[in-house]
């Protein structure tokens, strides 16, 4: 006999109409994960339960029972196959969800890293040809094969940090041909490596130096010829455009955009990184799911957030390694902006695949509590993608994405050192440390 509840096939039950579960981790210290609906916001960005004595288990990768110990047994059948993972001395959250990366990229830009320690600006390296340029270069030299094989260690470097989800943007390519290679390639890289990844078509990163002088024709091309082949090759999920100083103007974001929507794309971008230039505007105008970076977002900018319920995705290893003011997450939170955290993985500036980093630097510079910057990095980062049914929290239904970490949540915030002990993934152990 089977029963189809939620997401997931349906699942083979038991003696007495129980779930028979294949997976089970036990003995853990500590359960902790957010629970209900998504996206969290103001006060309630604060809450991520706190569970003691209590056991998870999946079927077929697919939570059937969260709860005390004692009360599994009445609740759930366990398959004498199934795996079992002794979590003791470990607290066990929900598997990481990082929403903006660009992990897919040739070349590396450490010059880059030298100049800006000895003072040099982003925009001043980017005037000189560095920054995006130095990259796009070595991106459409790459064949496809290459780009995959070179972001496959930073995606090991991210699942061993606790990174189960993730989206990777194009943007390096700038060209129709260059940018269905990077988004092919991060395709590949979503079924043969153990995190699901999202793509996201960001070919407005900025304007390729050999259309400089013929701005307009680069922006055509990206509505009437990169986003209709996007599309209809199914390659990509989001739209997203570097509205900022220097980059695409308010107009010029909210066409690409909504030439994207029209196309089945849904929107999300950069905003007000490098000056407040209108990039909430867009994200309200627009109805975009995320508004990305928002270092320099002024009071207005976040009201507009706010009423459009536009998702605030900071990223302080960004603003760390650029030498940048962090974002104002505080305010965003006390304005009911839901707040979600991402590493911006990049050869420039996103210099660490550590969501674990990210929430430290959340904590200690931005002034968020430890559970609202574990929720921004879970459930929110989920809902900015659109994947908050599936990911994002330890619940009944959902899949069986968890991390385990040797001794106390607070263990995340100790930079440097390796506190992930085992990462699941769907109900099988993808990462354990030795």
């Amino acid at each position: 006999m089977t029963t189809h509840e939620g997401p997931g096939p349906p699942k083979p039950i038991g003696e007495g109409g129980r779930p028979i579960a294949d997976f089970v981790i036990e003995h853990a210290d500590l359960i902790a994960t957010s629970k209900g609906p998504a996206p969290k916001r103001g006060p309630s960005q604060h809450h991520f339960v706190r569970e003691r004595e209590s056991l998870i288990a999946s079927r077929d990768g697919v939570i059937v029972f969260v709860g005390r110990r004692d009360e599994a047994s009445a609740a759930i059948d366990i398959a004498p196959t199934a795996t079992r993972v002794d979590a003791s001395g470990c607290t066990v959250i929900p598997g990481l969800v990082d929403p903006h990366t660009h992990a897919v990229f040739a070349g590396n830009r450490d010059n880059e890293l030298r100049q800006r320690l000895d003072g040099a600006t982003y925009e001043e390296i980017a005037a000189s040809g560095g920054g995006i340029h130095a990259t796009v270069a070595a991106t459409r030299a790459a064949s496809e094969d290459a780009l995959v094989e070179a972001a496959r260690p930073r995606l090991d470097a991210m699942l061993a940090s606790g990174t189960t989800t993730c989206e990777i943007k194009s943007g390096y390519g700038l060209t129709t041909d260059t940018e269905l290679k990077m988004l092919q390639a991060i395709r590949r890289l979503d079924v043969e490596h153990p995190m699901d990844i999202v793509a996201t078509f960001l070919g407005a990163h900025e304007v390729p130096p050999e259309l400089r002088g013929r701005r307009q024709d680069y922006i055509s091309t990206i509505v009437n010829e990169m986003i209709p082949r996007v599309a209809a090759e199914k390659l990509a999920d989001w739209c997203d455009v570097f509205c900022d100083r220097g980059y695409f103007s308010v107009g010029e974001s909210v066409a690409i955009l909504e030439a994207g929507a029209r196309a089945g794309l849904h929107s999300r971008l950069h905003a007000d990184e490098l000056a407040s230039s209108g990039g909430c505007r867009v994200a309200a105008t627009v109805r975009a799911r995320s508004a990305d970076h928002l270092i320099h977002v002024d009071d207005q900018g976040i009201d507009e957030l706010s009423r459009a319920g536009v998702c605030a995705v900071l990223l302080p290893i960004a603003a760390f390694y650029l030498k940048l003011p962090f974002a104002p997450a505080r305010r965003l939170i006390e304005h009911h902006v839901p707040v979600a955290l991402a590493t911006d993985i990049n050869p420039g500036g996103g210099l660490s695949p550590s969501m674990p980093f990210a929430i430290a630097l959340a904590c200690f510079g931005m002034q968020m509590t430890l559970e609202e910057a574990l929720v921004a990095a879970t459930i929110n980062a989920a809902w900015s993608l659109d994947l908050a049914d599936r990911v994002g929290s330890l619940e009944v239904g959902k899949q069986m994405d968890a991390v385990s970490i040797r001794g106390a949540l607070t263990e995340l915030l100790r930079v440097g050192v390796p506190v992930v002990d085992r990462v699941i993934k769907r109900g099988s152990v993808v990462f354990e440390r030795s």
